[in-house]
């Protein structure tokens, strides 16, 4: 098995920023998404393709992956954002506020044969879930639960009652087709238990890792949406007791008192190789 990429982290950096952009190149973040949108101002957009253009050819990022949103195709910058991008040395281009396959059509159009992620934060990406999962050039989902609860008029509460359904929706299309798919952000970056309950409750729901407006986050995140000690613990007796199970001529296993089949030494060989990835990045 081939390790995974972990996404337990994805930070939000302006494009803008030069500090902040050479900052995220020491933090312990798996993912950075390098922001044309919402994070620079109107008069700043041609800048920030610039400086980012600048310093992402000079590299020293490491294991981070590289993420360039952009802002919409229909607007006065997208084009030129596209454009830009292409010939960045990035590893995939974010579109915000996808609603169809269409606007993936237009956007791979121009980036060629860069990697696609989408960002999910309309009640219409939310209806077209599925089809926007199965374009071949998309990689990753992002949940945008801010613009979301704007749209729905809802009220956001801890439990995320609101969006709950939305979530599921795009969990489903994610992993029906091998898409990661990554938890939106926690606005209050200073609570640290209101952001470990949300980790834990995205992680509980199949996210692959969360959103981050803050490096004070990271560390949260990554323990959350990372493998425990003790489910590396269990995953190895797991598959040890399923092996020695089938040398005795057994299809299942009992561990702590729990039968063991292949679904659940398939989930343990998973969080194992989950583990030696994020260890090979810790060694770096």
């Amino acid at each position: 098995m081939s390790l995974p990429r972990p996404f337990r982290s994805v930070l939000y950096i302006p494009g803008s920023k030069d500090r902040a952009i050479n900052k995220a190149r020491s933090l312990p973040v798996d993912a950075i998404i390098f922001d044309l949108e919402d994070a620079v101002a109107i008069d700043e957009k041609a800048n920030a393709r610039e400086t980012l253009t600048r310093e992402l050819a000079e590299g020293g990022f490491g294991h981070r992956y590289r993420i360039v949103r952009i802002n919409s195709l229909d607007t006065i910058w997208g084009k030129s954002d596209a454009e830009a991008v292409a010939k960045m040395d990035c590893d995939a281009v974010l579109l915000p506020k996808v609603e169809s396959a269409a606007q993936l059509d237009a956007l791979a159009a121009i980036t060629g044969d860069l990697r696609i992620w989408a960002m999910m934060e309309t009640p219409m990406g939310m209806l077209n879930a599925r089809e926007i999962a199965e374009h071949p050039m998309l990689e990753g989902m992002v949940m945008g639960t801010n613009d979301l609860i704007k749209d729905l008029g809802a009220r956001a509460t801890p439990d995320r009652v609101a969006v709950m359904a939305s979530l599921g929706l795009c969990v489903l299309a994610a992993k029906a087709y091998g898409v990661t798919v990554i938890d939106g952000v926690y606005n209050a970056f200073k609570d640290e238990e209101g952001l470990r309950a949300e980790c834990t409750q995205g992680r509980d729901m199949g996210f692959d890792g969360k959103t981050l407006i803050h490096p004070a986050q990271i560390d949260t995140s990554n323990d959350v949406f990372g493998p425990s000690e003790e489910e590396i613990d269990l995953a190895r007796r797991q598959i040890a007791a399923f092996e020695a199970a089938q040398r005795e001529g057994q299809g299942v296993a009992v561990v702590d008192g729990r039968i063991v089949e292949n679904l659940h030494v398939d989930t343990a060989r998973r969080v194992l190789a989950q583990a030696e990835a994020i260890n090979q990045i810790a060694a770096e």
